[in-house]
């Protein structure tokens, strides 16, 4: 069960589902994975696991490649989809190792079967890893095309009966009404309804990512994963970044 931090009034939670974007992982110039970045991600993680938080993981590819760039030079959608899917699962075998080396247990359950590298996703499977302490990385996004990793952090979250999605961003802390990196007098939001988001177009998660959430009662922080301990204070219920619940 989730608890009210006693001075912001916000929850405490105990199983959570942690939304990385794959530039999280990125080098400052070029693709691929910057191992330092590596590094700080999985400092925050184990010290969120440390606390005996449930934690489970979706992570994107955009540091690899995005299948709509493929798509918009006349790549068919379907194949750039399981390109960034199988790209996935590059990020969380990467993550995986950085954690274990760490001392982390952590399991990668990938959408998309691929026995010799990692598990099949399987609810019951993943629920079981979480509550023997595991941190859990789900890859290949829902293992179909059309869908973002945004919805399946929520298809997974749900699942898997997560309390909250933690959206992290790399480069704001929050929701804005207008992009803060172009416009310095943008105002962050520190509340937001799914409807406001999906009314204003706010660019927290996709709309179905949202809808679904909104349907489920899911709440979603959104908070920046550059600043050392947020993860920690998102899940202990301190007031950072944008928090998007019912009205």
């Amino acid at each position: 069960m989730s608890t009210q931090h006693p001075l912001s009034g916000r929850r405490a939670f105990t199983r959570v589902l942690l939304k990385l974007s794959g530039e999280a992982l990125a080098p400052a110039h070029g693709s691929g994975i910057d191992l330092d970045a590596l590094a700080q991600i999985t400092h925050e993680i184990k010290e969120t696991a440390a606390l005996g938080i449930e934690l489970a993981l979706v992570i994107g590819a955009g540091n690899i490649l995005r299948g709509s760039e493929y798509e918009a030079r006349g790549m068919d959608r379907a194949t750039a989809d399981q390109m960034g899917m199988l790209a996935t699962v590059i990020n969380a075998l990467a993550l995986q190792n950085s954690l274990e080396q760490a001392g982390v247990p952590t399991r990668v359950l990938s959408a998309i079967t691929m026995q010799t590298v990692c598990e099949p996703y399987i609810r019951r499977r993943a629920v079981r890893h979480l509550e023997k302490g595991r941190v859990v990385i789900f890859a290949a996004g829902t293992g179909n095309p059309y869908f973002t990793t945004d919805t399946a952090a929520s298809l997974r979250a749900l699942e898997i009966g997560a309390q909250v999605i933690l959206k992290a961003t790399h480069q704001v802390d929050g929701v804005y009404d207008r992009d803060p990196l172009r416009e310095p007098g943008a105002t962050r939001f520190e509340r937001l309804t799914y409807l406001e988001v999906l009314r204003r177009n706010l660019k927290v998660m996709d709309s179905t990512a949202v809808s679904m959430c909104m349907d489920n009662s899911l709440p979603i922080i959104v908070f920046n994963l550059r600043k050392p301990g947020n993860i920690r204070k998102a899940v202990t219920g301190e007031v950072i970044g944008t928090l998007v619940e019912g009205g």
